[in-house]
């Protein structure tokens, strides 16, 4: 295992625990505010945790009051938004501090800048300046200053995330390539799901300081257990406790659906906290109740109608649970004979078996902690 993170840091209510195995890339997905740059910055040393312990490659970075390295000391690197290269420094310059600042002679840092510049395709700008840098350029640059001191591990807080639409594929192509030897760990903080794809091995969802869902990316958004990874997701999500017919929801609604993926009804367990998943596509939308067959169905208010291409998606609030919207996908014809704007009242229908029912750890409000694999 290369790292363990239990960790507490009470001036923002984070409690975390995580571990990342070696050469895993681990995207940090979360709304704003969750907590992810609090735990970069616990794990770059930029602040001290309030309790608990951070260890990598069996080295304790932190624990307790007695025990913190200073970032200098971690072997981990960091890439942020921006690339913050020295302007004074040339791209060679700048690339060649790290191993400088560990020691190496001058020439043996330049000799390991030309390398690493040349692995993120930038050799040809050696010489120049950052000002006379496209952001895709400075951006590949920094990642080239990252590695160049060889971390152990690799921090990236939105790495993409300045970049125009340009710039940001030949970039995520840099960082495939460079995170997909297998041969270091990096922990990936991203709000794009495109990201999360294309660069790390697991997804771990952050909410309200806690880590409320973890797994393998491609399931963490095809089959979300938490509200955040269903909106990046694109789909519909309602929280329940299960009970024997189905998922029983705040309001004491009964939503029934099939198991998720994977899971057998073993898991579904009365008591125990869970999710319901659809599509938006899977939503009925009617102005009036559509009795009929027995079916999930909620009374709503319209909050937004929006075009999307050849449908048209509506955000509709449950009446009976307040803060929970539902997106549904209708025609043009559709929305236009419905009426639809925000204001109206409409019965929302999704049939049993367009929905998902899945186990959770629990609520992220509950105050505990999430155990992660």
């Amino acid at each position: 295992m290369s790292l363990h993170v239990d960790v507490r840091f009470a001036p923002r209510d984070l409690d975390v625990t995580l571990d990342v195995a070696t050469g895993e890339v681990v995207a940090v997905l979360g709304p704003n505010g969750a907590g992810k740059s609090t735990l970069l910055a616990l794990l770059a040393g930029l602040l001290r945790p309030t309790s608990g312990q951070v260890v990598l490659d069996g080295t304790v970075l932190a624990a307790g009051p007695g025990t913190f390295l200073p970032p200098h000391r971690r072997g981990v690197g960091l890439l942020a938004q921006d690339a913050l290269l020295f302007p004074h420094l040339d791209v060679v310059g700048n690339v060649a501090f790290g191993p400088r600042s560990a020691g190496a002679s001058r020439a043996q840092a330049r000799s390991r800048a030309l390398d690493v510049l040349a692995e993120v395709g930038m050799a040809a700008f050696a010489d120049r300046r950052p000002r006379q840098l496209s952001g895709g350029q400075a951006q590949r640059v920094a990642i080239a200053r990252a590695l160049a001191a060889d971390p152990r591990l690799l921090l990236l807080d939105e790495p993409l995330a300045a970049l125009d639409v340009g710039a940001a594929p030949e970039v995520r192509q840099v960082l495939r390539r460079v995170l997909g030897r297998g041969d270091r760990s990096a922990v990936l903080v991203t709000h794009e799901p495109l990201d999360a794809l294309a660069l790390a091995d697991r997804a771990v969802v952050v909410e309200g300081g806690r880590v409320v869902e973890d797994g393998p990316v491609q399931q963490v958004l095809t089959a979300p257990r938490s509200r955040f990874a269903a909106q990046l997701a694109g789909l519909d999500l309602l929280p329940g406790t299960f009970t024997a017919d189905g998922l029983r929801t705040p309001d004491g609604g009964l939503v029934t659906g099939l198991a998720g993926d994977g899971e057998g009804n073993g898991e579904r367990v009365p008591g125990r906290p869970g999710v319901a998943v659809f599509s938006p596509s899977a939503v009925a939308v009617h102005v009036t109740d559509p009795g009929g067959s027995p079916r999930n169905s909620w009374v709503a208010t319209v909050v937004d109608v929006s075009p999307r291409g050849e449908v048209v998606r509506v955000r509709a609030r449950l009446d009976r649970l307040p803060g929970n919207d539902v997106l549904a996908d209708v025609t043009v014809a559709a929305a236009a004979e419905l009426d639809l704007a925000p204001g109206v009242t409409v019965h929302l229908a999704v049939k049993a078996t367009a929905v998902r029912l899945h186990p959770t750890a629990g609520p992220p409000s509950d105050g505990e902690r999430v155990p992660v694999r």
